[in-house]
């Protein structure tokens, strides 16, 4: 997430500011809900007793998109300049907002005494307000350490302490640490970057975040896929992901349709801009490290030995092993189509 903020570049999103801020924000809960909803009915029609608490826990680690693959994609093929920071913005800023909205829930579903709205709510701003502010405080102080030397292999290994020591400083805090990211990453890329890097370490930045960003992706499938062969998998796994894959991508089309149907109220877009948001949203390690970290041993069929965390994390697999094969391997084609639209609108 750090990473990913760097490469936000503010000038080119002031022009679309309140579209990822919708997408982003309204979007992310809409589909918690939504997912929450339709996927608690589908069990308990197919008799799997699977807590409300619990599904409105897959909607929220499910529902933040992170399109790093197809992003790739759509800069690649030179797609319409709006779709691309409309992919990019939201999957940051979506990814930050629903980890809270994860945590939130988190600490309902396995709290030791009873929640209360006031508690809940607290602890909401606690996240959110907490990791913007720690973000700018952490941006500050490192933007200044930069800034004071013009050693570039010195200036990349203090932004390597930033995700490093300042998320476990987070976590010590009780702040969103992924929010915190991204507003420090923004800082450093829009701000630090202009000013206080040395021109060799401007050069070097980006391509060396982007070679940790995925070296460390890879490593987190790696964990995950060897997480996976400690399961002895059911039937009742299959369903689940077969239920799960629909809903999600149903709760991603319509919180994007209904986000546009206000945007087209304001200004004109492409008409393949739904599409691609929708079927470019795709999930990825957040999702799945999300999924990783709830707890064992709460069990919905204990006949069967299957647990809260084995049908969540089985889902959140099968969802993101679907994403990223099948959508991401097919949205050229819409792209295409958006610029041959693009291209005629632009000569009429």
């Amino acid at each position: 997430m750090f990473a990913g903020g760097l490469g936000i570049k503010l000038d080119h999103m002031k022009d679309q500011k309140w579209e990822i801020t919708i997408l982003a924000l309204g979007g992310t809960l809409f589909s918690t809900a939504f997912v929450g909803i339709v996927l608690w009915w589908v069990c308990q029609l197919i008799g799997l007793s699977f807590d409300f608490i619990y599904c409105l826990l897959f909607g929220a680690l499910i529902s933040p998109t992170d399109p790093i693959a197809v992003l790739a994609i759509v800069k690649k093929l030179k797609a319409p300049k709006r779709i691309a920071i409309q992919i990019e913005g939201e999957s940051l800023f979506n990814d930050g907002f629903g980890l809270i909205i994860f945590i939130t829930i988190f600490s309902i579903a396995f709290a030791t005494g009873e929640p209360t709205a006031a508690s809940v709510s607290m602890l909401f701003l606690h996240e959110a307000i907490g990791g913007i502010l720690y973000g700018l405080l952490l941006g500050l102080f490192f933007h200044y350490l930069i800034s004071a030397t013009d050693d570039s292999s010195m200036e990349l290994l203090l932004t390597i302490g930033i995700p490093t020591g300042g998320y476990v400083f987070a976590n010590a805090l009780g702040v969103s640490g992924p929010l915190a990211m991204v507003v420090t990453g923004i800082m450093i890329g829009n701000w630090t970057r202009l000013k206080g890097f040395s021109q060799e370490s401007k050069e070097k930045l980006d391509h060396f975040w982007v070679l940790v960003d995925e070296f460390l992706n890879g490593v987190l499938f790696l964990l995950i896929g060897l997480t996976m062969l400690q399961f002895v998998f059911h039937l009742e796994d299959a369903v689940v992901v077969l239920i799960a894959i629909p809903i999600v991508l149903t709760a991603r089309y319509l919180s994007v349709k209904l986000s546009y149907i206000g945007f087209n109220r304001f200004r004109s877009y492409n008409p393949y801009s739904v599409a691609i948001l929708t079927w470019g949203g795709l999930r990825g390690g957040l999702a799945l490290a999300m999924a990783m970290s709830i707890p064992s041993g709460i069990m919905v069929l204990p006949e069967k030995n299957i647990d809260v965390r084995e049908i969540i994390l089985v889902m959140t697999y099968g969802v993101v092993f679907f994403s990223i094969l099948v959508q991401g391997s097919t949205i050229i084609p819409i792209i295409n189509k958006a610029k041959i639209w693009q291209k005629k609108n632009q000569e009429s």
